[in-house]
C-alpha cells in the first residue's frame, strides 16, 4: 500500500488529526521523517489532540456563551475582591466534580458575566457540557415550552448539562411557573451538577426577590448549601472599556 492510499484511508475513516500529521511527515525530507514506533506514537498523539479540539469546539458551540471570555483574561486583585488563588482554584473546576454552585454578585458592569463565561469556557475545555442562559431567556423558553408541550424535554435537556450558567438573575419578577422551574433545576442538580448564577442583587436579597416564602426556603437552601460566593467589586468594566477606546 502506498502513502496516497494510506492518506485516503485515514480520510475515509475520519482520522483527521492522523491524516494531517502523516501528510506533514511526508512533506518533510526523508532524513527528517519519523519512523516505526516514533511515527505511530506521533500519529496517535495528533489524533488525540484533534479529537480533543473538535470536542471542545463542539461544546463551546452548544454552550452559546454570551462573551468570548477566558480565565487568562480575568483581572484579579483586592480592588476586585477576587484573588489569583481563588480564581486558580475555580479554574481547576473541582466545584463541578463536587457538585457545587457559584454565586457571583456585584454592581452592573463589574464583570460578573465575563467571569461566568470564562468559567464556562474553562469547563468546556475540560470536557464538561455547559449551557449559558440569560434569566429572561430562560423565562421565555419555559413559557414557550409550556405552550407547545415541550416542557419536560426542556427540563431533561437542562438536567443533562454538567454546568448551567444563569445570568442576570433578579432583573425580572418571577412567576410561580418560573419559581417551580428553578426549584426543579436545583433539585435535579443538587450535589451532582453545578450552576453559576450572576446577579446585581446581593444573595441576602434573593429570598425577598423570589417572593414566595415556601419556595424561597427550598430554592435558597439548595443554592447556598454548597455554594462558592464571589462578590465582585470595582468600577464598571464597560465604562473603563469606553474610556480606553
Amino acid at each position: 500500500m502506498n502513502t496516497t492510499q494510506t492518506l485516503e484511508q485515514m480520510h475515509s475513516l475520519r482520522l483527521n488529526g492522523m491524516h494531517q500529521a502523516y501528510k506533514s511527515q511526508l512533506d518533510l525530507p526523508l532524513n527528517h521523517q519519523l519512523e516505526g514506533h516514533e511515527l505511530v506514537a506521533h500519529l496517535i498523539q495528533s489524533e488525540q489532540l484533534n479529537c480533543y479540539n473538535e470536542k471542545t469546539a463542539y461544546y463551546l458551540k452548544l454552550a452559546k456563551l454570551r462573551l468570548p471570555a477566558a480565565i487568562e483574561q480575568i483581572e484579579c486583585g483586592a480592588s476586585r475582591n477576587l484573588s489569583k488563588q481563588q480564581l486558580a482554584t475555580l479554574a481547576e473546576s473541582l466545584y463541578i466534580s463536587n457538585g457545587e454552585n457559584i454565586l457571583i454578585t456585584g454592581a452592573t458592569g463589574c464583570g460578573k458575566t465575563f467571569l461566568a463565561c470564562a468559567l464556562g469556557h474553562q469547563a468546556c475545555l475540560q470536557g464538561y457540557k455547559t449551557t449559558y442562559l440569560n434569566t429572561n431567556r430562560l423565562i421565555e423558553k419555559v413559557t414557550l415550552s409550556k405552550l407547545d408541550g415541550s416542557y419536560i424535554k426542556l427540563l431533561n435537556h437542562l438536567e443533562r448539562q454538567t454546568l448551567i450558567i444563569l445570568d442576570d438573575f433578579g432583573l425580572q419578577p418571577l412567576t410561580q411557573e418560573i419559581r417551580l422551574t428553578i426549584l426543579q433545576l436545583l433539585e435535579d442538580r443538587y450535589g451532582k451538577k453545578s450552576i453559576i448564577i450572576t446577579s446585581q442583587l446581593p444573595v441576602a436579597k434573593w429570598y425577598e426577590y423570589i417572593n414566595d416564602p415556601t419556595l424561597a426556603d427550598a430554592i435558597m437552601d439548595r443554592l447556598t448549601a454548597n455554594a462558592n460566593r464571589i462578590e465582585l467589586k470595582g468600577e464598571s468594566r464597560r465604562g473603563k472599556k469606553s474610556n480606553n477606546s
